[in-house]
């Protein structure tokens, strides 16, 4: 048998497999309500929302990532759009251990969620 024969069997098999990854990558709008606080007390410590507002600066100023733990105790990683990336600590910062309504492009890879934020209040 020639393998020619098989060659567009083959491609169409991995554009399909190529577009079953994209789907699983893509966007959606939502708005969802939660805390902003920093990354390793949603994760290592486990918490539903901050202890203070002044721990959730501290931690978010010393470097640590805020993140936005919704009320449905999702751990949404706040990310750019834009090429370079730009942190997001600083636009969170006033957020810090208060509860918030964001809204934004949610993105999802390997069970991790991030969203691009739009809105924030």
């Amino acid at each position: 048998m020639r393998p020619q024969r098989y060659l567009p069997f083959l491609i169409i098999g991995l554009l399909c497999v190529e577009a079953g990854r994209a789907a699983n990558n893509a966007t959606a709008e939502v708005t969802l309500h939660g805390y902003v606080l920093d990354s390793a007390c949603a994760f290592a410590k486990d918490l539903h929302k901050p202890v203070s507002e002044s721990c959730a600066r501290q931690c978010g100023e010393a470097g640590s990532p805020l993140v936005v733990l919704s009320d449905a105790g999702d751990v949404y990683w706040p990310i750019s759009e834009k090429t370079p990336a730009e942190g997001q600590n600083p636009r969170l910062m006033p957020f810090a251990g208060r509860k918030v309504t964001v809204s934004g492009r949610v993105y999802k890879r390997g069970g991790s969620k991030g969203i691009a934020i739009e809105k924030i209040e």
